[in-house]
């Protein structure tokens, strides 16, 4: 080792910020085990770099015992011969000897060479590591390397991110070379370096595209209040406008919809309902039901649970395909839902002979029934349902 090499480490520590002292330390150590290795002994030894030189020097330690107690030379002196090296040196002390072992600087170059590799690789996954992980739940845009297992690896440029088969949507193309918006979920670190773990399923994605394509929402004039999504199939997000000259759902549609057109398209023809938040929980259920028309709402505080009143010509809509309307508007507004058609109810109140006021004494319901639904459609999109209840 020379100045040359001192000064290409000072390089690294200026440009990769990995510390001198570090590797100095690390080298140290390796040389040890390397020295042990190739020279197939006992001994112990110790190894000192000169942090302004990079001269290595040697050292064989044994331990001082009293002369009759020597078990084995390599590591043990007696006392008497101790004495006649270093006067001072008593039983307990350890005495270092500099020893000049041959061809130990081909194997401390060799030894150098693999530790400052393994440095400047650990240093570049600690910075992908920190990178990362001060990004997680933001979008990140990634290309399609290769699939293996059932995961789904992306080229993230400077490293590579897996989408594990629990966060991809059934159905997407994950074909080499396709590039897809996705979600930082989470960063892990593992003895192989950093995991960026993807997600194209998760709701903050809906979230996070909302905000790069609508200005107001990244502006906080509009806020998301709440997300459901069956990822792949269908979203109803809630909205609120905090400016009342703002309007939130024109704001997220944009003009000729190009703001929702530009989100959907990335979602692949995942449906997207948007829905107006409103603090008054009845009116807020009738618009998470939407497109549905919604005459009734009877709600229980207590139990967090409504039960809804719709046409009947309107119930299989209300309940949707499979129930997904239903099951989704009770995600967003964190309710219990129940749906049944006007003549249901008219039936089951005739059959228990009371009256819809001894109803909502009964089960602890309240009611809205002046429910003012207007639909709000965004031109003709089999994709897009945009309504809301004022």
């Amino acid at each position: 080792m020379n100045e040359e090499f001192i000064g290409a480490l000072e390089e690294l520590e200026r440009e990769k910020g990995i510390s001198k002292e570090i590797i100095f330390d690390a080298l140290e150590s390796a040389l040890v085990s390397s020295y042990r290795k190739n020279f197939g002994t006992s001994q112990n030894v110790e190894i000192d770099i000169d942090r302004d030189t990079g001269q290595i020097d040697v050292f064989a330690l044994k331990e001082i015992v009293g002369d009759n107690e020597v078990e084995n030379t390599n590591l043990q002196m007696p006392v008497s011969l101790a004495k006649e090296k270093d006067i001072k040196l008593n039983v307990g002390d350890v005495y270092s000897q500099k020893i000049n072992p041959a061809n130990f600087g081909r194997i401390a170059a060799q030894t150098a060479k693999q530790v400052v590799i393994q440095r400047i690789r650990d240093a570049e996954r600690d910075v992908i590591f920190e990178d990362f992980t001060d990004r997680e739940n933001e979008i990140i845009t990634g290309q399609v390397q290769r699939t293996a297992y059932g995961n789904v690896y992306f080229d993230l440029g400077k490293t590579e991110a897996v989408l594990p088969p629990s966060e991809q949507i059934k159905g997407e193309d994950y074909h080499q070379g396709n590039r897809f918006k996705l979600l930082l979920l989470e960063v892990k670190q593992t003895t192989k370096g950093p995991q960026i773990v993807l997600s194209r399923s998760h709701p903050n994605l809906i979230k996070r595209l909302f905000e790069l394509e609508v200005p107001e929402i990244a502006d906080g004039i509009v806020e998301i209040f709440s997300i459901a999504r069956e990822a792949g199939s269908r979203t109803k997000i809630s909205v609120f406008s905090k400016d009342e000259e703002v309007d939130a759902l024109g704001a997220c549609v944009g003009y000729k919809r190009a703001r929702i057109k530009a989100i959907v398209d990335e979602l692949y023809e995942e449906k997207v309902d948007i829905i107006i938040y409103e603090k008054d929980i009845d009116a807020f259920i009738a618009n998470a039901l939407s497109p549905s028309k919604v005459e009734k709402v009877f709600i229980n505080e207590k139990g967090k649970s409504a039960l809804v009143i719709v046409p009947d010509y309107q119930l299989s809509l209300a309940i949707g395909k499979e129930g997904q309307n239903a099951r989704l508007a009770a995600k967003l507004t964190n309710w219990k839902i129940d749906i049944k058609s006007n003549s249901q109810f008219d039936e089951y109140l005739e059959n228990e002979n009371i009256s819809e006021e001894e109803f909502k004494t009964k089960f602890g319901y309240l009611s809205n029934e002046n429910l003012d639904v207007e639909d709000k459609e965004v031109e003709n999109n089999d994709n897009l349902i945009d309504e809301s209840v004022e």
